[in-house]
């Protein structure tokens, strides 16, 4: 049929009617979007309203500047490496976009074919289709015949046969399931395998099916589980140091009643006193919010995220949101899609066998000389598939392409430079025979490509390994075409006849050369990754429009089903189940099958709702909606652009070993977090008891504000980077997944809490009211200075003591330099803050002056530091106790 297609001036009248063909891609993350998204976070919230305060009563007088302008300078430098990490992914993922050629098309424009940028295609084009387009838009097949592959937009690999229908035929509006696979209509992202045809465009852009998706991916995504727990620690955090801070506030209110003898007495020392001494309890209420809320807490995390980030480019893993990686090591479940995620996503043969049964194995197969030579001329010389030019096969359908692959390219260059192993007469594959035949008279032979009950029913004899014509055995063969056809594979036969070719007939006297088994076969990787997965204690789910039958093949191979109790479902089945029943199997079900985008949400929704922390895995436009969901999409590097904008991470690799490694990453940047908490929260419960209780034993300030700064941001920041770098450790992979609502702290990181600030307290009343200590130095300064120096090298102490829940606290030191680095970094500074006044610089004076601190000698330093160093003892101790 002549079609001569849409002028110019038709065009732009389809394009101003029903729009453009454009899928407008997201915005690029902006800096300034990113930085003010920082302000969201409950912690920073706290924070700013702490700063806050302190200005306030900084300008009344009681309260230094310093401490609310570091908090004000550590929540900016928080926005900053968040918005530098958010940005950096996302410019990383642009590029890895960038890099790929705009897709484009043939269509009749003017009265001739021409090429055009599929954003340009409007509704009435009708664009030419041929072997290995993509389809650039929606509508019907109005002119040929295709063999198209719908993975791209229902995860099925089968081929799909379509044919012309008339133009007046409509394109259906509800699109299901069964519409990807009806004999006509053709859908933006589907690929064409075979044949060549004409295609009528009905809906462009926003209006395809792969536009709705897009469009569906815009909604708001669900908090990160690290979110969710930070959100609850802040709450925790804030309660007790409120609470904590008005018991105190009152109490030290009544310590100065019952200091003056009672209320009458107190009260007759004048209104003016009154007030101070409410200013004086205020101000110790202030400054006990300010001791227990973490400032260095975000800053740890965005520095751990960032520094995680680059890290994971090396495995083949592109963060795209940063959050996404600790994410990935909170899943309780995984969706994964079954086509180029745990399979190869190509038809390919997977074994090779003599009629008698007996396979060999595919290496060995050159070892066969008679056989190979044979079935390299019954494939080569007798399938419409070819290499090109760039080493790729191009031609034929699926089934030939996996056969050509299968000789191999070297092979098919050999046949094809051979001009005397020429093919005389051939007849094609068609439905009716169910075979193909092709006649070379150098070999006086013919030989047959075909379904093995058609060329079996007129075959007697095979080739055994050896290359010796033998009787066949129908018996055996048939058990093992069964057993084949359990494990979802296709069976073809190939075999040869001494006489000429006869169109449409097998001839009598066939020798059956080999069979096949084809199937899109599961990547080995993948095998041993989901085993590694699920014995990180998490569920794996096999999600695909595969029929049931062929799914369960594939996840019995994949390792997916193994015991009764593992579930296997069809889309129909799970519809006809209300959400609470579905919800009651959901820990059995290892496989849907016919699965729907719309199957794949509701999974991730109801897992959602049990609290479960839910990943997807995909490639499809098909995948997108439910990727964008979960709480961590892992799209394909190799997949649609619509999956990898949906995705948090990308698998360049599109490798399942590649995402075990982005789990195992995610799990040890929580463990690390986790480390980072331990070891900050053990200061700052010392640091607000200590603060609290000290005026009523006679010490108004031992931490003034300005070391409460140097504990809250200088320790904090320099012990992100301490302890954000830890090595990832194999165990992780051993440990139970966490709920998403569970608790950063559990009971046994809060003993630990307690524990080692409880002996900090003891230790600091111990150092500050005995005589022996006080009795080291020769002034009450020295006596308060070398206090501050304790309190900080305690804290450093108990950095080891946090780097294994065991006895191995020094292990792994060498996988993470920066820990001594920054250890021995934070002493070098303190000592220069307690030393500034030795030095003649009018700069390092102010400094001493400004940290209320004055040089004391070498006697004072060693039982400082003699009486920090107990923290990794006692610690040792306690978990003896706890192990046992």
């Amino acid at each position: 049929m002549k079609f001569q297609g849409l002028t110019d001036k038709e065009v732009e009248l389809s394009r101003g009617k029903y729009g453009s063909n454009e899928i407008p891609d997201s915005e690029p993350t902006t800096f300034w979007e990113e930085f003010k998204e920082t302000f969201g976070d409950p912690m920073i919230k706290i924070l700013l309203a702490i700063a806050v305060l302190m200005i306030v009563m900084f300008f009344f007088g009681y309260a230094e500047i310093y401490e609310p302008l570091g908090t004000i300078v550590a929540v900016l430098i928080v926005a900053f490496v968040s918005a530098k990490t958010g940005v950096a992914s996302d410019t990383k993922y642009r590029e890895l976009k960038d890099s790929t050629k705009k897709d484009q098309c043939k269509v009749h424009r003017n009265n001739m074919v021409t090429v055009i940028d599929v954003d340009d295609v409007v509704v009435g084009d009708k664009v030419l289709l041929q072997s290995g387009d993509k389809i650039p838009a929606d509508g019907i097949l109005v002119s040929g015949a295709l063999s198209v592959d719908n993975s791209a937009l229902n995860g099925e690999a089968e081929e799909c046969k379509k044919k012309e229908t008339s133009p007046e035929t409509s394109l259906v509006e509800d699109i299901t399931g069964d519409t990807f696979v009806d004999s006509y209509s053709l859908f933006r992202g589907a690929v064409v395998f075979d044949g060549e045809g004409v295609l009528d465009v009905r809906r462009v852009g926003l209006k395809t099916m792969m536009g709705k998706m897009a469009e569906e991916m815009q909604e708001d995504e669900p908090d990160s589980p690290l979110k969710v727990k930070l959100a609850k620690l802040a709450k925790q955090i804030s309660t007790f140091g409120y609470i904590g801070a008005i018991v105190i506030a009152v109490l030290y209110f009544l310590y100065f009643i019952v200091s003056a003898g009672g209320v009458s007495e107190y009260f007759s020392i004048g209104f003016e006193q009154v007030i101070k001494d409410i200013v004086n309890a205020v101000s110790l209420a202030v400054v006990i919010i300010v001791c227990a809320v973490p400032e260095g807490l975000p800053l740890m995390i965005s520095l751990v995220l960032m520094q995680n980030t680059s890290k994971m480019l090396d495995h083949n893993v592109l963060v795209r949101k940063a959050e996404g990686i600790e994410t990935a090591g909170s899943l309780n479940i995984l969706f994964s899609d079954k086509t180029g995620t745990i399979t190869k996503g190509m038809l390919e043969v997977v074994d090779f066998f003599t009629a008698d049964g007996a396979s060999i194995p595919i290496p060995e197969l050159g070892g066969h000389g008679n056989v190979k030579r044979l079935l390299d001329l019954a494939i080569g010389k007798n399938t419409q598939s070819m290499f090109d030019g760039e080493h790729r096969v191009i031609g034929g359908n699926a089934t030939d392409q996996a056969l050509m692959k299968f000789i191999g390219e070297e092979t098919f260059r050999t046949l094809e430079a051979d001009k005397s192993c020429v093919v005389s007469r051939a007849q094609g594959f068609n439905s009716t025979n169910k075979f193909s035949q092709a006649r070379i008279d150098r070999e006086g032979k013919t030989f047959y490509k075909g379904a093995p009950e058609r060329l079996l029913a007129s075959a007697v004899k095979y080739l055994d390994g050896n290359g010796e014509i033998r009787d066949i055995d129908k018996s055996a063969l048939d058990k093992k075409i069964d057993d084949l056809a359990e494990k979802a594979m296709r069976v073809l036969a190939f075999g040869y006849s001494e006489k000429e070719l006869v169109e449409n007939k097998i001839n009598e006297d066939i020798v059956i050369i080999g069979l096949v088994g084809i199937r899109d076969d599961v990547r080995p990787e993948a095998r041993e990754a989901i085993e590694e997965v699920q014995n990180a204690g998490i569920q794996v789910v096999m999600i695909t429009g595969d029929r049931l039958e062929t799914a369960v093949a594939i996840a019995r191979d994949a390792g997916l089903l193994k015991n009764d109790s593992d579930r296997a479902l069809s889309s129909a089945q799970l519809n006809e189940m209300s959400d609470d029943e579905v919800k009651k199997i959901i820990p059995n079900i290892r496989v849907i099958a016919r699965a729907l985008p719309t199957d794949k949400s509701r999974m991730v929704r109801l897992c959602q709702e049990m609290n479960l922390v839910v990943g997807m895995t995909g490639d499809g436009v098909n995948d997108s909606p439910a990727l964008k969901r979960a709480d961590v999409g892992f799209a394909m590097g190799s997949g649609t652009e619509a999956a990898k904008e949906a995705g948090k991470i990308v698998i360049l690799d599109d490798n399942f070993k590649s995402i075990k490694d982005a789990i195992w990453y995610g799990r040890t940047i929580y463990h690390n977090i986790l480390k980072f908490c331990k070891f900050q929260l053990v200061i700052n419960v010392a640091a607000v008891v200590v603060s609290a209780i000290a005026p009523f034993f006679g010490v108004e300030e031992p931490l003034k504000v300005t070391h409460l700064l140097f504990v809250n941001l200088v320790m904090d920041g320099l012990g992100a980077i301490m302890l954000g770098n830890e090595p990832a450790l194999k165990k992780y992979m051993d440990e139970k997944p966490r709920r998403r609502d569970e608790s950063i702290v559990s009971r046994k990181m809060m003993a630990q809490i307690i524990t080692m600030g409880a002996w900090l307290v003891l230790i600091s009343f111990l150092y500050l009211k005995l005589p022996f200590f006080q009795n080291l130095f020769e002034t009450e300064e020295q006596h308060l200075t070398g206090y501050f120096v304790l309190f900080i090298v305690s804290a450093l102490f108990n950095g080891f003591n946090v780097r294994d829940d065991k006895f191995g606290i020094f292990k792994g030191l060498n996988e993470n330099p920066g820990f001594l680095k920054v250890f021995f970094t934070i002493i070098l500074v303190q000592a220069l803050i307690v030393n500034a006044a030795l030095v003649p610089f009018t700069a390092f004076t102010w400094i001493g002056n400004m940290f209320s601190c004055v040089p004391f000698g070498i006697v004072g330093w060693a039982a400082v530091v003699l009486l920090a160093v107990t923290m990794i003892p006692v610690d040792l101790v306690r978990k003896a106790i706890v192990e046992r």
